[in-house]
């Protein structure tokens, strides 16, 4: 336990020290935020988005800004030290620690991003149950920080991990939204009330976002998907890891004989 704190304060600490960072952390949120509402504030009202158009445009940048942003930070605490990793691996230095302390990491910075999300939404909007939509927007910041994680210790390096991670946000972004009709548009299947964008990684917290701002709950046909995203990512982040740092006796690059 006492090597897990240490770890994780020397990469708070040394994150602290970079300004793009705090700058990301403060600034990035809010301004998604409000360009989301600027731009689908000129939506129509219609019946399927549930609530104005500008609320929904906040909804959506609320969720895409602490995804992005914890996507980046997992990205890039695997990227970074991937080789002072795989040379500590070699000497020794379990591998569970050293991921653990970034997953540590990348967790606090998530929930101080989905802080500063909040409270940029807050601003504008009333929230019917404001516990419950702060957790959908921690729930969606952990999906994609492990998501990139993944990411980071599959592709060796930041700019290509960089334009994936973004790609996919995107893409995902537009499908868990609900603001374009894609299955309708795509001919993508549906299977009685589920369709493919149901799959998608933020689909299943923007419904339980959406249904803590507007109703105040959050419904358990979406938040067992969403915890159950978390846990299945967990588990590949803890195997790419592995994979990525030569985990095994002489599998890898630099792994352990």
């Amino acid at each position: 336990m006492g090597r897990l704190v240490t770890g994780t304060r020397l990469r708070l600490t040394e994150l602290a020290r970079q300004p793009l960072t705090l700058v990301m952390l403060l600034v990035l949120p809010p301004v998604v935020i409000e360009l989301y509402a600027t731009a689908v504030a000129s939506f129509p009202r219609l019946p399927t988005l549930g609530a104005a158009p500008a609320t929904v445009g906040r909804m959506t940048g609320a969720l895409f800004s602490v995804a992005f942003l914890a996507g980046l930070v997992g990205l890039f605490q695997v990227i970074s030290a991937r080789g002072g990793d795989e040379r500590a691996a070699v000497a020794g230095f379990p591998r569970w620690a050293m991921l653990t302390t970034r997953l540590l990491t990348m967790c606090l910075l998530a929930l101080a991003g989905a802080a500063v999300a909040f409270g940029a939404f807050s601003l504008h909007e009333q929230v019917a149950s404001p516990a419950e939509a702060f957790a959908a927007l921690v729930l969606a910041a952990l999906v994609y920080g492990l998501l990139g994680v993944v990411i980071g210790s599959l592709v060796p390096k930041e700019l290509e991990g960089s334009i994936i991670l973004v790609f996919v946000a995107d893409i995902d972004n537009a499908l868990s939204s609900g603001l374009f009709p894609v299955e309708a548009s795509m001919s993508l299947p549906v299977v009685g009330a589920v369709g493919v964008t149901d799959f998608v990684p933020l689909y299943h917290p923007h419904e339980l976002f959406t249904a803590a701002v507007l109703d105040g709950a959050l419904p358990a046909s979406h938040l067992v998907p969403a915890v159950g995203w978390v846990a299945a990512l967990l588990v590949l982040a803890f195997a790419a890891y592995g994979r990525a740092t030569g985990a095994g006796t002489g599998g890898g690059r630099g792994g352990a004989r």
